[in-house]
């Protein structure tokens, strides 16, 4: 691993270098572009797919996304755990929800057949996936493993 990592802002999308000994010391930076934080302790979400593309694709980091949609009751009873565990993995592993009735398209280029699924994404690959509801625990070991 290099001793800097390149971040994409969820705020303005700027892609920002940050030392990856501040986020292993979980010091989250501010964007050098727009000056917010670049981690906030919630899970980012993602509302298109150019701005799926350049959060996921573009960071260095691992990205743990989850499937969701509005309908699905499970979902909905995952969602407070998985922003919880936001707080456990921020940043070192960037947290982020995109709805699959808002951008079918990225759930279709995923194959995403049931929600919520996870995808844990490293470098904009596919590393691994979970699919079903779990608990706040299950989703850091997920992240980790």
């Amino acid at each position: 691993m290099t001793d800097t990592a390149i971040i994409a802002c969820p705020h303005c999308g700027g892609l920002n270098r940050a030392p990856v000994s501040r986020l292993e010391a979980r010091e989250a930076p501010n964007c050098g572009k727009c000056h917010s934080p670049l981690f906030d302790g919630h899970p980012t979400e993602l509302a298109s797919v150019e701005a799926f593309d350049r959060l996921v694709g573009k960071t260095d980091i691992p990205v743990l996304v989850d499937f969701w949609a509005g309908w699905c009751g499970p979902c909905r009873a995952m969602a407070p755990e998985f922003a919880a565990a936001a707080s456990d993995l921020e940043p070192t592993v960037r947290l982020a929800k995109l709805d699959t009735e808002a951008a079918p398209e990225i759930a279709q280029r995923y194959g995403i057949r049931g929600i919520p699924t996870m995808i844990l994404f490293i470098g904009g690959r596919e590393i691994k996936r979970q699919s079903g509801a779990v608990g706040r625990a299950a989703i850091v070991a997920f992240a980790k493993r």
